[in-house]
């Protein structure tokens, strides 16, 4: 991430919902930005190396970042009178985390239902990719794995490395360790940042050691 950037973003962002405090859709985008932001500080380990958010430590999260996006997604609740936008549904999916004390404690069924509203507003493979971790955070990996499955021939996600890296995870958990090594590494292959790389293969290592 990049700090600097990310404190300017979200100085205009509130400079925009400042002068149009109608707007539903700015609120959410604000609400989505502060939350995203809070994460920053547990997003890296001291060495350099990516923390999946389940892995995070939440003490670390900025609550007053999280206290501001709440509001502003409250806001833009107030302010829909019909179904809420796509910035707005981002926003709900990551106060559902920023509201849970533990991971364990996330609802993940609503998430997915989150996930379900924004597919409908913004069908995308990347939609669909995030709505079946959720879904087998909420019904199981076999569950995931099923939607994930329906995902491979898709031409905007030949290259993408999270495809094969969540297909590995779910494959992990399902103990089909020879598959999710597979998976894994040519998720590997195809990222193009060192640090995730290097996490990847060693998840991979990890499925001929398990």
């Amino acid at each position: 991430m990049r700090p600097a950037l990310c404190e300017e973003a979200l100085r205009l962002g509130r400079i925009l919902a400042e002068l149009t405090p109608q707007e539903p859709e700015v609120h959410g985008l604000v609400a989505l930005m502060e939350i995203q932001a809070s994460r920053a500080a547990a997003r890296v380990s001291p060495t350099g190396e990516p923390i999946l958010l389940l892995d995070q430590d939440r003490a670390r999260w900025d609550h007053l970042l999280i206290g501001r996006g709440l509001v502003a997604l409250e806001r833009a609740a107030k302010l829909t009178a019909a179904a809420p936008g796509p910035y707005a549904l981002q926003a709900a999916i990551a106060a559902c985390h920023a509201r849970a004390n533990t991971p364990e404690a996330t609802d993940w069924p609503r998430i997915v239902n989150l996930y379900v509203e924004l597919a409908k507003l913004t069908p995308s493979p990347v939609v669909e990719l995030n709505r079946a971790v959720a879904v087998s955070m909420a019904s199981g990996p076999a569950a995931g794995l099923e939607l994930i499955d329906a995902l491979i021939s898709e031409p905007s996600l030949k290259s993408y490395h999270l495809l094969p890296s969540v297909r590995g995870d779910f494959l992990f958990k399902l103990g089909r360790l020879a598959e999710a090594e597979q998976e894994f590494a040519r998720a590997a292959t195809l990222t193009r940042n060192a640090r995730e790389r290097d996490l990847l293969t060693a998840r991979a290592r990890l499925c001929t050691q398990s």
